[in-house]
C-alpha cells in the first residue's frame, strides 16, 4: 500500500479537527481573569456540558484502541463487568463526596483534607495526586501514535525499526501535548470542557461508524456476523471460580484474575471512588456544575453512559477477530493494541478513516487537557498560593499557566519512557499497565479521604502519613514488586512473600484504602489541634 492522494482529503479531516478544537478552547475559554475562572469556570458550565467532558476524560486513547483490542483477544464482553463498579462507585461519590467540596468552595479537593486533619495530610495527598496523575497520563499519551506507527508500515511496505517507533512516538507526543498545553493555559477549565464536548462527539461517532463498516465489509455480510455470534461463547460475567475447588483456592483465583463479577462489584467500585472521588483531574471538571445537585447529575449519567460506550468499543474488537478469521490478512499486526489502527487505516473509507484518526487523537487531547488543567490548580492552589499569599488574581492565573507548560514538559518525559518500554516489550498489554499504575497509590489517597468523610474525630497528619506509607507498602507486597526490585538488583528473594498471592489490578486500590482507612483511624487528632475543627462553608461562587 503506497501514498494516494485520497489520503489528502483524511488529512484535510484531521487539520479541520484540530483547528476546530483549537478554536473553541480558545473562544470559549478567553482569557481568564483569576484562579477561580482558570480551575472552576465561574461554576456556570452546563451539567450536560460536564457530563461529555467526564466521558472524554475516561475515554483516553488508551481505551479508544486498548478496549478493542481486548475484545479481540478475549472475544468476549468480561471486561464490560468493570462498568458495574463504576456506576455503583458513581453513585457512593455523587452522595458522599461532591456536597462537601461544595459546600467549602474549595478549588482543589485536597484543601478538604486541610480542613479535616491539617495542613500535612492536605500536602501530602497532592503531592500523590501530582506524581501519580503525571505518571498515569504521560503513561497512556503515547498511545494515539501507534496509528502513525502502523501507517508508516503500510506506507512503506516495511515495520519501522526500533528507533524509526520512537521518532514516530516521540513526534506525536510532542505535538499533541504541546497544542494542547497552549489552549488549556490560554482557556482554562472552560476551555478543556467546551473542547472535551467535541472530543466526546468526534471519538463516539467514529467508533459507531466502524462497527457499520466491519458489518459491511465482513465477507459473507450479516450472515457471517450472525454465524459467528451463535457459535461463539462470549460471556459478560465470569464469576471465577473453579468448580470443586477450596474456598482459599478460589478466592487466590479471584484476587489473580482481572475481569470478574467480584472485581467488579468490590475492586472496580474502589478503584471508582478514588478516581473519580479523589482525583482532581476528573473531581474539578464536576466542579465548575452550577451546584452539587447537578454535578451528581454529571457523574451518575457518565456512569451509566460507559455501559453502552465499553459495550460499542468491545464490540468493535470482537467483530475485528471476526472479520481477520474469515478475511486473513498475513500483514495483521502482532499487537492487539495495534489492531484497530491497521483496521482503520487500510478498512475505513475515505473521510471516514480520517475521522477515526481524529477520534484518536481527540481521546488523547480530551484526557490531556483536564489533566494538564488540573495539575496546574493542584500545584498553585496547594502549594504556590501557600507560600505566596499576597500575590494577586492576575499572577496566580500567569503561575497556572507556567505550571501548565511545566506539567506538559513532564508528561513528554514519561511518555517517552513509556513508548520506549512499549517498543522494547511488545507484548505488554495498555490497559492493564495505565490502571494499575493508579493502584499503587490512590488506595492510600481513598482511604484518607473516607476517614475524612465518615469519621468527624478519627485521624491526624501524622497517624495520615503512616497510613498512607502502609497502605502503599500493602500493594507493593500483593503485587510481588519486593521480590521483582531484588531480582532485578541481583539479589536473594524474600521467601516469605512467595506465599502471596499477585493480585490482579482492579483489587489494589481496595487493599490499598482498606488498609489506610485501618491505620489511620488509629489515631485520633491531639485536643491542641482545636483550631482546625471544621470552619463553616464558605459562600458558594
Amino acid at each position: 500500500m503506497h501514498f494516494s492522494p485520497v489520503y489528502l482529503i483524511d488529512l484535510a479531516v484531521i487539520v479541520i479537527y484540530f483547528v476546530s478544537v483549537v478554536y473553541v478552547g480558545l473562544r470559549f475559554g478567553q482569557r481568564e481573569e483569576s484562579l477561580a475562572d482558570f480551575s472552576l469556570g465561574g461554576r456556570s458550565i452546563p451539567w450536560v456540558a460536564v457530563l461529555a467532558s467526564i466521558i472524554a476524560a475516561e475515554t483516553s486513547a488508551a481505551t479508544f484502541l486498548g478496549t478493542p483490542g481486548e475484545g479481540f483477544e478475549l472475544v468476549n464482553y468480561t471486561y464490560l463487568q468493570i462498568a458495574i463498579g463504576t456506576v455503583l462507585g458513581r453513585i457512593i461519590v455523587a452522595s458522599l463526596f461532591l456536597k462537601p467540596f461544595f459546600d467549602y468552595n474549595v478549588y482543589s479537593i485536597y484543601e478538604y483534607l486541610e480542613i479535616r486533619f491539617g495542613g500535612g495530610t492536605r500536602t501530602a495527598a497532592s503531592a500523590v495526586f501530582l506524581i501519580t496523575r503525571v505518571l498515569a497520563s504521560g503513561a497512556r499519551l503515547y498511545v494515539a501514535a501507534i496509528v502513525l506507527a502502523v501507517a508508516f508500515a503500510l506506507f512503506t511496505g516495511a515495520q519501522p525499526t526500533q528507533s524509526q517507533q520512537m521518532y514516530i512516538y516521540l513526534g506525536s507526543i510532542v505535538f499533541i501535548t504541546i497544542l494542547t498545553a497552549i489552549y488549556t493555559s490560554i482557556g482554562g477549565i472552560k476551555a478543556v470542557v467546551w473542547t472535551d464536548c467535541i472530543q466526546s462527539t468526534v471519538m463516539i461517532g467514529g467508533a459507531i461508524s466502524a462497527i457499520v463498516i466491519l458489518v459491511i465489509n465482513m465477507p459473507g455480510g450479516w450472515s457471517t456476523v450472525s454465524h459467528f455470534i451463535s457459535t461463539t461463547s462470549m460471556p459478560m460475567i465470569t464469576i471465577g471460580t473453579i468448580p470443586g475447588a477450596t474456598f482459599a483456592t478460589n478466592l487466590r483465583h479471584i484476587l489473580t484474575s482481572e475481569y470478574t463479577i467480584w472485581a467488579a462489584l468490590l475492586g472496580s467500585t474502589f478503584t471508582t471512588l478514588a478516581t473519580h472521588g479523589t482525583d482532581q483531574d476528573m473531581v474539578q471538571r464536576m466542579l465548575t456544575a452550577p451546584d452539587y445537585k447537578k454535578s451528581q447529575m454529571s457523574l451518575v449519567t457518565s456512569g451509566l453512559a460507559d455501559l453502552p460506550i465499553g459495550f460499542i468499543f468491545l464490540t468493535i474488537g470482537i467483530l475485528m477477530h471476526c472479520f481477520y478469521q474469515v478475511h486473513h490478512d498475513p500483514a495483521l499486526p502482532q499487537k492487539n493494541t495495534e489492531i484497530f489502527a491497521y483496521f482503520i487505516l487500510t478498512q475505513m473509507p475515505v473521510g471516514l478513516r480520517g475521522l477515526l484518526i481524529a477520534g484518536i487523537f481527540a481521546t488523547s487531547m480530551g484526557s490531556l487537557s483536564a489533566a494538564l488543567n488540573a495539575l496546574a490548580t493542584s500545584f498553585t492552589r496547594d502549594f504556590y498560593q501557600r507560600h505566596k499569599s499576597a500575590q494577586s488574581d492576575k499572577q496566580s492565573v500567569q503561575a497556572a499557566q507556567l505550571f501548565t507548560y511545566i506539567f506538559a514538559g513532564l508528561m513528554i518525559a514519561v511518555a517517552g519512557a513509556t513508548a520506549y518500554f512499549v517498543i522494547n516489550h511488545p507484548e505488554s498489554r495498555i490497559i492493564p499497565i495505565v490502571l494499575g499504575i493508579f493502584g499503587y497509590t490512590y488506595g492510600s489517597l481513598l482511604g484518607i479521604f473516607l476517614l475524612g468523610l465518615l469519621t468527624k474525630t478519627r485521624g491526624s497528619d501524622f497517624g495520615n502519613y503512616l497510613a498512607m506509607l502502609a497502605g502503599a507498602l500493602t500493594v507493593l507486597v500483593i503485587t510481588g514488586a519486593p521480590n521483582q526490585l531484588l531480582e532485578t538488583c541481583g539479589l536473594a528473594r524474600i521467601a516469605a512473600l512467595d506465599s502471596v498471592p499477585i493480585v490482579s489490578f482492579p483489587w489494589r486500590i481496595m487493599f490499598g484504602a482498606l488498609t489506610t482507612v485501618a491505620v489511620a483511624a488509629l489515631f485520633k487528632r491531639k485536643a491542641a489541634d482545636a483550631s482546625l475543627s471544621i470552619p463553616e462553608p464558605e459562600p458558594a461562587l
